[in-house]
């Protein structure tokens, strides 16, 4: 029985051994194909040479030779050891690459943080030079001295700065919104021929005041798409507005729209801008769609941004399927462009009949506005005041309700309340109004007027029995085209 043990010993190192050469020649080729390992590359095929002679000793062993219990023993436990080492050197590589993994990622966040860092304190800087504008130019309107031209002169420029300052705002809160996963498209009719002209033409005067030669061109076979036009025209927008930064005065830019195709019912287009402004160095180029990233050039630091619309841009292309490449060189210029697959729709039928102008439209209505904020309020008052509304306010929802419950039922044609209010926000009213028992109070237009501007913002105000929803700051177009689609509609 002893020879049995002996010869099962060798048989099984042997076996074991050949089992460990499989091993190694994987753990081998494994690390072959890791970059940072060049060097080790020769030195790691003496060990199979090694192992494979091992082996050779074992079988001649098993087959010629008559091993003694000791003898297998050795043998035997030379495989356990080689199959030991084996595991132990992988457990050592597999913890090498999870360190190079962390670094990885540690290299990663720090690139992320000194990108926040420098964001932030461009931000300081950008946020700040629009305020210093309003506010100066309010002190200097304020002075006793200004003529009428000098304050209509000096509110024009507040009225740029606050937009600029809206800009910046809306910038960080969408990239927000972007990486919470909260943004979505909302498809509808519409033709890219017109949204292109119509980005060219929100352009055109600034473009104008800095004496860039500036052109848009339109060839579309099919220009009735189904598309996000307001996320497309924020795309257009960012680009735009950077070649408007970045080209010096007495420019070019240009601006185009082609089809390229089209693939049974869907259209292919290719949206071009090209200025000729500072361009990009190499470097920065590869960074262009990063979060956070800003040029750091003496040129560039002059001029306002957050470093997130192309970010932006990025993703609303890449969620619409498109694609977004670009070519610039230092001094050069630069071109962006964007490949886009969109469905093909038919041409809508005009509308008859004559458009509501709004002029007038608004004369002897009455509105109950609910604000607690006493500057918003009165700013609201006076421009539903100018567009013909008679304006009763209350401070808070809880007074709007009473208010609207003591009056003669049809005394009020609408219900403008905010959201964030104290006692009862405007959520709460609109619930509490539409639980009113009289239907001549229950059914009356309610439209949010609020901050809260976001999809789902809009969402919630009609889940709690809303008619619309107007956002702040107000754009008075757009306010009375809400209110004039929601009054005509009740």
């Amino acid at each position: 029985m002893i020879w049995v043990l002996n010869y099962g010993m060798v048989y099984f190192g042997a076996a074991l051994m050949a089992y460990n050469i499989f091993q190694y020649i994987r753990f081998a080729q494994d690390v072959r194909g890791r970059d940072r390992w060049d060097k080790e590359r020769n030195i790691l095929d003496f060990p199979i040479f090694l192992l494979i002679l091992f082996l050779a000793g074992y079988l001649a062993v098993a087959i010629f030779g008559k091993p003694d219990l000791i003898v297998a023993g050795i043998l035997l436990g030379g495989s356990v050891f080689v199959a030991v080492m084996l595991s132990l050197i992988r457990r050592i590589t597999d913890r090498i690459r999870e360190h190079e993994h962390l670094e990885a990622k540690l290299a990663a966040a720090e690139g992320a943080n000194t990108a926040k860092t420098f964001f932030l304190s461009n931000m300081s800087h950008d946020i700040r030079t629009p305020l210093n504008a309003i506010i100066g130019y309010t002190t200097l309107a304020q002075r006793k001295e200004a003529t009428l031209d000098d304050k209509q002169d000096y509110l024009r420029k507040i009225g740029q700065a606050g937009r600029q300052l809206l800009a910046i705002v809306n910038d960080v809160l969408e990239m927000s919104r972007i990486e919470s996963g909260k943004v979505e498209l909302k498809p509808a009719l519409v033709s890219i021929e017109a949204a292109v002209r119509q980005a060219g033409d929100l352009m055109q005067s600034q473009m104008a005041g800095k004496q860039i030669s500036f052109s848009v061109s339109c060839q579309a076979k099919d220009p009735w798409v189904l598309c996000d036009k307001n996320q497309l025209d924020r795309a257009l927008m960012n680009i735009l507005g950077n070649a408007y930064k970045f080209t010096p005065e007495k420019g070019m830019v240009s601006l185009s729209l082609l089809q390229t195709g089209r693939a049974e019912d869907r259209g292919v287009y290719e949206i071009r801008v090209k200025d000729s402004g500072i361009g990009m160095s190499p470097e920065f180029a590869q960074h262009i769609f990063t979060p956070f990233e800003r040029e750091r050039t003496s040129t560039v630091s002059k001029i306002q941004g957050t470093g997130l619309g192309m970010s932006i841009t990025k993703h609303i292309i890449d969620m619409m399927g498109g694609q977004i490449a670009v070519n610039t060189a230092q001094g050069k210029g630069t071109e962006f462009v964007i490949g886009l697959e969109l469905p093909i729709m038919d041409e809508p039928q005009a509308e008859s009949g004559d458009k509501d102008r709004r002029k007038d439209a608004f004369l002897g209505m009455r509105v109950l506005l609910a604000e607690d904020n006493e500057v918003n309020r009165e700013i609201a008052e006076l421009l539903l005041s100018q567009a013909g509304f008679t304006v009763d306010t209350a401070p808070e929802g809880k007074t709007a309700v009473e208010m609207l419950c003591a009056s003669a039922p049809g005394y009020y044609d609408a219900v403008l309340t905010d959201i964030q209010m104290p006692l009862m926000d405007g959520y709460e009213t609109a619930r509490a109004i539409r639980a009113l028992p009289d239907p001549a109070y229950s059914q009356i237009p309610i439209l949010a007027m609020t901050a809260n501007a976001f999809q789902e913002d809009v969402n919630k105000a009609l889940e709690a029995g809303m008619n619309g929803h107007i956002a702040k700051p107000l754009e008075v177009d757009k306010m009375l085209d809400t209110l004039a689609k929601t009054l005509k509609k009740e």
